[in-house]
């Protein structure tokens, strides 16, 4: 429909000698479906006011023959808009093409696209703020998938940094004299040692650089160190999966860090022999200043003057390692928006160097924060941990109402979901947003339970269809319905384009409204076979909608709640 009504009114704009492609966007003003801005636009190439032109496309639209069967209102107003109120026809018609058409009409892509979210560090429990990069990367990668695209997706795991040497390290202190094989400790030990062994290392120098020696060896394939290794990487990975198997939060490779070490010796022999590298202080470095830069943008080290590689050098190296593997036409990175600088180093060495000429794009993500609008900790004042929030959200929700508490575990852990997923994904994922545990566990308001409970609501109402949606639009609240529904194709559209899951979740919410208003409203019981029926079609087409939407934001509806 959107794009029919445009096309309709280029007709107009061409009729005025206005060579111009013009976009009509939905309305704020709730007795007006549509309007078009773009009379100001105009104004200054034309030298008119925006209201004359405003009201010339007006004008010519009221002469065409088919006026009345596209709208039913169209009008200019100060200081220039064009305000479309559309026919029920228009209406009626697009919905029973758009009921009828495979995923809602989008239009289908065919890229091989490689997601990079998740980035957890091997040794360190999952905390608050990896929940952003998890359920927005997965989300991204749902929508993109459902518009046809190859997607590959990569945990790309903080497996051989800093952490490793440091963990390495208590380790050996804590178990002495015995031999590595023989070495045993659990998750707890884990997560006791590492916020241990780094304050400690930030308190004593000497220390510091014994756990920098032994990650520089473990880099360079020490095999005792490895022993450790492996022993701390398949506790902390087993436990990670398991959390990201809760969230509903999958990947095609768990790679890591150290996988892209394999790369290294080919990727420094092509820089090399390329004359990309720089030395700087004894250091390897790519430039990657570019003169119109409004800050300093320094440049990318690939390799320290003691021989260890760094963060840039797994990146390219694992860049490096999806071009050869997967070929794709774009990489994207949902990553911590802090990361911005790394990744525009990163882009920019990638791009000098040639490893790889597809599509680089990094998403950053704000920050989940608290009450007082800080990134969310304990009550300590120590990073969160992602297992004990979810926890918290349990508890929140199963208290709110005696019945809760005798939910079916599979149904109460949906709804988890739909909290935590809800509650982030509405805002556009650029921006820090508080999480409220006692707001968005809530079935009221702008909530994942809302949704869910929308949908449930409204499909004990639903018998099956016996015909076809007849011509007739019956009052308001039916004609806002429909009118809603037929923005479904340019929402996904829209979040696609943007990668940006929040309109989407917005989208959702505000179907759940007119939905609730309709039902409310329309009472099924006593009706006309024909009204009846078309009803049914309407809500279920709604309920389809709702669903589908929902999984693509990684939320699953209950059986009941």
């Amino acid at each position: 429909m959107y794009e029919k009504l445009e096309k309709i009114l280029k007709e107009a704009f061409q009729k005025s000698n206005y060579n111009y492609e013009p976009k009509i966007i939905k309305s704020n003003i709730e007795e007006i479906d549509f309007q078009c801005d773009d009379a100001f636009k105009l104004a200054k190439e034309y030298h008119k006011a925006p209201l004359i032109i405003a009201e010339e496309i007006v004008s010519n639209l009221k002469k065409e023959p088919y006026f009345n069967e596209y709208f039913k209102k169209v009008s200019a107003s100060k200081p220039g808009f064009i305000n479309i109120i559309v026919s029920d026809k228009l209406i009626n018609d697009n919905l029973k093409k758009l009921i009828s058409k495979e995923k809602f009409g989008v239009k289908k892509e065919n890229e091989t696209i490689v997601l990079d979210y998740g980035g957890p560090n091997v040794a360190k429990p999952l905390h608050v703020g990896h929940l952003r990069t998890a359920i927005i990367g997965q989300a991204i990668n749902n929508i993109l998938k459902f518009k046809g695209n190859k997607t590959i997706s990569d945990v790309h795991l903080g497996d051989i940094g800093a952490q490793m040497g440091q963990v390495i390290y208590g380790i050996i202190n804590d178990f002495p004299n015995k031999k590595y094989e023989e070495i045993n400790f659990d998750l707890n030990y884990l997560n006791v040692t590492y916020p241990k062994m780094s304050a400690l290392c930030k308190e004593n120098e000497e220390i510091k650089q014994k756990c920098a020696e032994i990650t520089k060896k473990l880099q360079e394939g020490d095999k005792n160190y490895h022993i450790l290794w492996q022993k701390i990487y398949n506790l902390s990975v087993t436990d990670i999966k398991r959390i990201y198997d809760y969230l509903d939060v999958h990947f095609d490779y768990w790679y890591g860090e150290s996988d892209a070490y394999k790369e290294f010796p080919e990727m420094m022999k092509y820089l090399e022999d390329n004359h990309y590298l720089k030395l700087d202080e004894g250091a390897k470095v790519i430039e990657v200043k570019e003169k119109d830069d409004k800050i300093d943008i320094p440049p990318c080290i690939i390799q320290k003057s003691d021989g260890a590689y760094l963060y840039a050098t797994s990146d390219l190296g694992t860049i490096w390692q999806r071009k050869k593997d997967f070929n794709p036409d774009e990489i994207i990175y949902v990553v911590d928006a802090r990361q911005s600088m790394h990744f525009t180093q990163i882009f920019r060495a990638v791009k000098k160097t040639h490893i790889y000429e597809g599509k680089l794009a990094h998403y950053g993500n704000g920050t989940v924060n608290g009450k007082d609008n800080k990134p969310f900790k304990t009550r300590t004042g120590g990073a969160l941990k992602l297992e004990d929030l979810i926890k918290e959200v349990k508890e929140e929700f199963v208290n709110l109402r005696p019945e809760n508490k005798n939910m079916d575990e599979e149904d109460l852990d949906k709804i988890v979901n739909a909290i935590l997923k809800f509650a982030d994904l509405q805002n556009d994922y650029t921006r820090n947003y508080i999480f409220d545990i006692k707001k968005f566990s809530e079935v009221n308001g702008k909530t994942g339970p809302y949704i869910l409970y929308t949908y449930l609501r409204i499909n004990k109402l639903l018998t099956k269809n016996s015909g076809n949606l007849s011509d007739n639009i019956y009052n308001e609240t039916d004609r806002t319905l429909r009118l809603k529904l037929l923005e479904v194709t340019n929402i996904i559209e829209q979040a696609s384009k943007e990668r940006k899951p929040h309109y989407i979740a917005n989208y959702l919410y505000e179907l759940s409204v007119i939905a609730n208003n309709f039902y409310q409203n329309n009472h099924m019981t006593g009706l006309e076979n024909e009204i009846k029926n078309d009803y049914n079609i309407i809500l279920s087409f709604n309920n389809l909608v709702l669903k589908t939407l929902l999984n693509l934001l990684g939320i699953h509806i209950p059986k009941s709640m």
